[in-house]
């Protein structure tokens, strides 16, 4: 067996709840927030040379990454003193407070990129400052340590939603705050109504738009095609329900909003490669799935 370090610092007031844990762990798998409808928010930092898994993707990283999950279910495989911030919305939402750090649709709730942030050496070395001061404030139990840690939270996020934007999209999207914006709010709309819009001209309408407006406005952008990014989302939920429920296909199709299974069935065979009934299987045989 190999070592596994965890040091943890937690606070927690009525509904509201804020943990700061550094791990060291080395072939053997550190599971949290195993299941993915787990209602806090989870940001990693994780050292070069690491390994994670998050949801159905593994990423090992080459340089000092950030990652920003929601509802995802996280697994560390391998690495040295990665961090995790884990808090409760209750503690910190990022809808609420969307107007202070503008990540809503970025780093989170984001259809079509994952909220993966790598970070130069200068960087690295001022968001693991941050990081460590969380833990110290925990540590410290001072009257005022709620708010600060709220003020070295909102930092992280607001720098990293800087460096998200520069390091994954267009320039086209990058340098037009407006398109920015257009691109936050496509897909804010898709995290809240995917159950129930399947099509894109139900967001194009949303967002006052044609359907064929909203595609070219993409394809002009040099960004994934809407359709895309809504049978995505999608697609990740149905995989989700499939691995951590018990819940039939068919009773997942309705879930998702599909009122003919056989449909459902066929769109999710054709996407991912195997059926819903066989994906279940070979979650559960531990093989790897994506």
């Amino acid at each position: 067996m190999k070592e596994e370090i965890v040091q943890t610092r937690r606070f927690e007031s009525n509904y509201k709840s804020f943990e700061w844990k550094q791990i060291h762990t080395e072939n053997e798998r550190h599971s949290f927030n195993v299941h993915p409808y787990k209602k806090d928010i989870s940001i990693l930092y994780v050292p070069e040379d690491s390994t994670v898994l998050i949801d159905f993707q593994e990423f090992t990283t080459n340089k000092p990454t950030l990652f920003f999950c929601g509802y995802q279910r996280i697994q560390l495989l391998q690495g040295t003193d990665i961090i995790v911030l884990n808090y409760s919305r209750d503690f910190y939402c990022i809808q609420i407070h969307d107007s202070e750090v503008a990540c809503d649709g970025l780093l989170f709730n984001n259809a079509g990129q994952f909220p993966a942030t790598e970070l130069s050496a200068e960087e690295d070395e001022m968001i693991r400052g941050l990081f460590q001061e969380i833990g110290d404030e925990l540590e410290l139990r001072d009257s005022s340590m709620e708010e600060m840690i709220r003020i070295l939270l909102k930092q992280i996020i607001i720098r990293a939603t800087r460096l998200w934007k520069k390091q994954q999209l267009p320039g086209q999207v990058l340098n037009i705050p407006a398109e920015v914006e257009f691109y936050r709010n496509f897909n804010q709309l898709v995290e809240i109504h995917y159950k129930e819009w399947h099509s894109v001209e139900d967001y194009a309408q949303a967002l006052g738009l044609t359907a064929k407006t909203l595609s070219n406005k993409f394809n002009k952008l040099n960004l994934t095609q809407p359709n895309e990014l809504i049978k995505s989302r999608i697609l990740l939920e149905a995989k989700r329900l499939l691995c951590f429920t018990n819940w039939s296909v068919k009773e997942i199709a309705y879930e998702l909003g599909y009122d003919d299974p056989a449909y459902f069935n066929r769109l999710f065979t054709g996407k991912i490669g195997d059926s819903p009934v066989v994906f279940r299987k070979l979650f559960n045989e531990g093989k790897k799935v994506h």
